[in-house]
């Protein structure tokens, strides 16, 4: 477990991303910027996170709008941050609803089991994003069944989400 004191920044190549910027020592002890970690902030919310390279040996953890109003917090305010790794499977959640699915459909678990992490976490995301467990479950039914109809290897988000391809 690794805590530090930093400030919520703004992405310039992204407007509207804010950011906790991670500094170098603390990406040194980490070892590694492919790592799924566990961020406490101000000891009040805790996510499940990853690190993007910032430069000079830094990186940044990206915190949402939403998650900054939770926290009372704004761009430029100090907060204390603690990291810790993440040992789940995914580095996320995963909805109720598209674990029973996967029990369920073995060729879908087959190929999601066959795509890369940041695929799958990305699922898992799409599937929790909504409140309704009845959307929860049409969403999961829609990724996998696009899923399985995508040659192996060829997978991608829109494809997934039966959106043409551009």
């Amino acid at each position: 477990m690794i805590q530090f004191r930093t400030h919520i920044g703004l992405l310039q190549h992204l407007p509207g991303m804010h950011y906790l910027e991670v500094p170098q020592d603390v990406v040194q002890a980490l070892g590694t910027l492919n790592i799924r970690l566990i961020c406490t902030v101000n000891g009040q919310l805790k996510f499940q996170c990853g690190l993007m390279a910032l430069g000079e040996g830094r990186a940044y953890i990206s915190i949402s709008k939403k998650r900054m109003q939770q926290l009372g917090v704004k761009l430029h305010d100090e907060v204390t941050v603690m990291l810790e790794k993440d040992d789940s499977v995914y580095g996320t959640e995963v909805p109720a609803e598209i674990e029973e699915l996967l029990q369920q459909d073995e060729e879908g678990n087959r190929r999601f089991l066959l795509l890369k992490p940041g695929m799958q976490r990305y699922m898992l995301h799409h599937v929790s994003a909504v409140k309704s467990p009845q959307l929860r479950v049409d969403r999961a039914i829609t990724l996998i069944e696009n899923l399985k109809k995508l040659p192996e290897g060829k997978e991608n988000f829109r494809a997934m989400l039966g959106l043409p391809p551009r």
